[in-house]
């Protein structure tokens, strides 16, 4: 049985969980983080059970890794049958067919121009530092232009790319010939303006930027969250993501979406660049196309891809054969329970809930989303400039009480989102949304 979202039920034990957690302070680093003090035992769908065997109604997805939903059957016979027969060769000395296959497939999901060529990693972050190396070679240049409240990743480059302080606390000197723009949020910089207008005035600032940040001609890529994830579910107005491709057409530079987050039905569309009918010179893959296995991609225009050097890209363990089998049966299993349509009712489930929340509490400042990354960013009196992440604290910490693993974002915490597996039932997904209702009013009321 599910949790329900009832508050006469006698409160969970967490002492397991406790206990779990007392032996990882001794032995575990500190600067690994514990977003959710929570455990796992088990997992299945959208539940996880933890060390009391609690059932926890997971709204985290472990950060948007179990979009096919936790253990997959057919994903866990791939594992298993693909372990029996070949674990590692490493494919810079051996090919073999799961690489390929899951390349192929790729290509044919995501086709950037007339020929798409795919290199395979065991990370998003492994993906950005790659699809920079890529880009830099097939520009002749070193500078690259990201955005403010991005997050890219924790190893060098894709730190340096990072915007929040947080991440990369004295980890410097970062890499060389990076520089941030704002991204454009409309949410906290668009008041008044229609979203074009806005998308124009951000546009600007781009141009602007050719004068004093840059030479565009020096910039080999621009590298985006077409929807942030780190960041808060902020969304890149189409208008603006038009302009961006224009200017990059301009001045000959590489276009990159990063997709770790958004892609692979999250946005109810394999990736979120088909809600903008732009297409990238190279996009960066990871989190739920292995439904938990340690797998990425980069994925580019062939001559693009083709520009980087014999040897400057690959590594020991990418596009392991039990990681790929895991990607192909996950990325099989999607299309056959059509999950692009299941994000879509997940979409709007929690859309319609978020805004009538919205309406009973005036501490949500604004409710957004791209399909099923959905979001509420909790603010003061009503100002975008003035975040309230106590209010989201103290949420996520209540619904863990009641069963429910729910994670902050942004750059100040004060935003939470829902990043469930788009598996949930409709019955599931209400009991979280209850517990997330009754938790947040009763901390505002």
């Amino acid at each position: 049985m599910f949790l329900q979202p009832d508050t006469g039920n006698p409160p969970l034990s967490f002492t397991k969980t406790e206990e779990l957690l007392a032996r990882r302070k001794k032995v575990v680093a500190n600067g690994v983080s514990i977003f959710v003090p929570s455990s796992a035992m088990e997992a299945h769908g959208a539940t996880i059970v933890d060390a009391n065997g609690n059932e926890l109604i997971d709204f985290a997805g472990g950060i948007g890794v179990t979009n096919a939903g936790h253990c997959p059957q057919p994903v866990v016979k791939a594992i298993q049958q693909q372990a029996e027969k070949l674990i590692h060769a490493c494919f810079n000395i051996s090919t073999y067919e799961p690489y390929l296959e899951l390349s192929e497939k790729l290509a044919s999901l995501f086709p950037h121009g007339d020929s798409t060529k795919v290199m395979l990693t065991n990370t998003g972050a492994e993906s950005v530092e790659n699809a920079i190396k890529i880009a830099r070679q097939a520009t002749k240049r070193p500078a690259v232009l990201c955005f403010s409240e991005a997050f890219h990743g924790r190893t060098m480059m894709a730190m340096t790319l990072t915007s929040k302080i947080g991440y990369k606390t004295d980890c410097g000197p970062f890499a060389p010939e990076v520089y941030r723009l704002p991204f454009p949020n409309f949410y906290h910089d668009g008041r008044g303006l229609h979203e074009d207008d806005f998308a124009e005035q951000e546009l600007q600032k781009l141009y602007d930027s050719t004068h004093t940040l840059v030479d565009p001609e020096s910039v080999a890529a621009i590298i985006i969250e077409l929807v942030q994830g780190e960041g808060g579910f902020n969304i890149a107005p189409k208008a603006y993501v038009e302009g961006l491709r224009a200017f990059c057409d301009e001045y000959g530079i590489m276009l990159i979406f990063d997709e770790v987050q958004s892609g692979f039905g999250r946005t109810g569309k394999w990736g979120a660049y088909e809600h903008y009918g732009v297409t990238p010179d190279i996009s960066t893959w990871a989190k739920s196309m292995g439904s938990g296995m340690p797998i990425g991609a980069v994925i580019g225009r062939q001559e693009v891809m083709d520009a980087a050097a014999v040897g400057t890209i690959g590594g020991t363990y990418l596009g392991n054969p039990v990681c790929c089998a895991a990607a192909i049966a996950t990325i099989k299993y999607m299309e056959e329970i059509n999950l692009n349509q299941k994000a879509e009712e997940v979409a709007k489930i929690v859309n319609d809930r978020f805004l009538k929340l919205k309406a009973k509490c005036p501490a949500i400042g604004d409710v957004r989303g791209l399909g099923a990354m959905q979001a509420i960013e909790f603010v003061e009196n009503g100002d975008p400039n003035r975040p309230d992440a106590a209010t989201a604290a103290d949420l996520t910490k209540a619904c863990l009480k009641r069963g429910l693993i729910l994670l902050t974002a942004g750059t100040n915490k004060n935003v939470v989102r829902v990043l469930s597996p788009l598996v949930i039932s409709h019955e599931q997904l209400n009991q979280g949304l209850d517990i997330i209702e009754e938790e947040l009013l009763k901390l505002t009321n």
